[in-house]
């Protein structure tokens, strides 16, 4: 084995030399280089994004403000609570139930309406339903027993009748007279009806001949509805008897009489809602003045 100057060296390829690898230290050299730049431009990305972060964050705690001006604070949650209701508030109006129709056809200290049979029997046809009759006559006498016969005379007398309305309605060769009789209280009206003696004089005109169920055989009924009590007595113009199979007749009478209730209810109805309109302006001019 032979040894060199300056001791044993083991070079690349396992050759021996004392002279140093000048190349092999530039390429390391270089190496070490990248690997500098490498890691400076990674960390100035992440500083970078640390710093838009940073601006981010100042943004959004910020706030909306003018242009050039400092931002505002975000009202807590203290301050939303002690901020002033900006609701408007409004008195509290007491309004009382609303009135009940039938005591205004049950009692006359109520019943103020005018009662004529411009009121009473206003429309010119009696609709009930899919049958449409054209009036033909009305008429109204505080002298009750002068649009009655028979029992009913007694009858109206007796539990102090007030005043008797009546209207005929025709059509198709048949007609019903509609009498509503008006007493002080409900309980008068009942006892006519319970009486049963609906005797009232049937009322001819306006194409109803003067005869019309008069010694001819007619429907007649009676039924009551607060102070009042009504009637109705239908039959064949031409003087024909009803009979107990017959129809034309019977339908008339019972529209008749369907009509006559519906009025009377009608005019309760009537009060009761301009009576609840008075009341809700009271209550509100009451509720201003407070």
């Amino acid at each position: 084995m032979s040894f060199g100057q300056g001791g044993p060296f083991d070079g690349p390829g396992g050759s021996s030399s004392s002279t140093p690898d000048w190349g092999a230290l530039a390429e390391e050299s270089e190496a070490q280089a990248r690997r500098k730049r490498r890691l400076w431009i990674g960390g100035g990305a992440l500083a970078a994004l640390a710093v838009a972060g940073i601006v981010t964050f100042a943004v959004i705690s910020g706030g909306s403000g003018s242009p050039g001006g400092n931002p505002t604070a975000s009202p807590t949650a203290s301050d939303q609570a002690a901020a002033p209701d900006a609701q408007p508030s409004f008195p509290d109006v007491s309004v009382p139930p609303p009135p009940n129709p039938r005591d205004y056809i049950s009692d006359p200290k109520k019943d103020k309406a005018p009662l004529t049979p411009a009121t009473l029997f206003a429309q010119k046809s009696m609709v009930v339903g899919a049958h449409t009759y054209p009036r033909t006559k009305t008429a109204t006498t505080k002298d009750c027993t002068a649009a009655a016969q028979g029992p009913l005379v007694s009858s109206l007398s007796h539990n102090g009748c007030k005043q008797l309305l009546r209207a005929t309605y025709a059509k198709g060769g048949v007609a019903v007279t509609l009498g509503i009789a008006v007493f002080d209280s409900p309980a008068q009206a009942t006892k006519v009806m319970n009486e049963n003696k609906a005797n009232l004089m049937p009322l001819p005109g306006g194409g109803v001949p003067s005869d019309f169920c008069q010694g001819t055989k007619c429907r007649m009924a009676t039924n009551a509805t607060g102070r009042y009590a009504y009637f109705t007595i239908a039959g064949y113009l031409n003087g024909k008897d009803v009979t107990a199979t017959e129809t034309k007749a019977r339908q008339i009478a019972r529209d008749g009489g369907a009509y006559a209730f519906s009025q009377i209810t009608q005019r309760g109805k009537d009060q009761a809602a301009k009576a609840a309109e008075q009341q809700l302006k009271d209550a509100q001019k009451k509720a201003g003045k407070s």
